[in-house]
């Protein structure tokens, strides 16, 4: 039997960073849709949340699982049943790109605590600013083409 505890931080954005997600009220049914969901495909999504523009999960990943087929589910099934069910007056889409980092399970509370925090953490800090401070935390830099 193989044992496999993999956390991951994920964070994606709307297209265009567009602020379909701007009432509580939206998000709180678009992230409950998305949990619900993912449970179905037996994706563990411990916690779920964002703000305008972008969600943040914190999900376990399953030894048969990738994360980019995970993202892919997570965020296509989400923009297609958004849009089917009329949630917003103009069509839905996620960014094609996210970030995902691992969580060292010490870590699992902290990242959980940021993620249901997101409302009030974006009260001082724009989305913006929060990926350029993820980015220098992780050592990442644009890709310019």
């Amino acid at each position: 039997m193989s044992w496999v505890q993999i956390w991951v931080h994920v964070v994606f954005s709307t297209k265009k960073r567009i602020p379909f997600l701007k009432t509580p009220e939206i998000r709180s049914e678009v992230f409950q849709h998305i949990k619900e969901n993912a449970k179905e495909k037996d994706i563990w999504i411990d916690c779920i949340n964002g703000y305008s523009e972008h969600a943040h999960c914190l999900l376990l990943l399953g030894k048969e699982q990738n994360m980019s087929k995970t993202v892919q589910l997570i965020k296509g099934e989400s923009s297609y049943w958004i849009n089917k069910n009329g949630l917003l007056t103009r069509k839905f889409e996620w960014q094609d790109d996210y970030w995902a980092v691992s969580v060292s399970k010490s870590h699992v509370d902290q990242v959980r605590k940021y993620i249901y925090n997101q409302e009030e953490h974006h009260r001082s800090i724009s989305f913006k600013e929060e990926v350029e401070q993820f980015m220098e935390k992780n050592g990442w830099q644009y890709i310019r083409s």
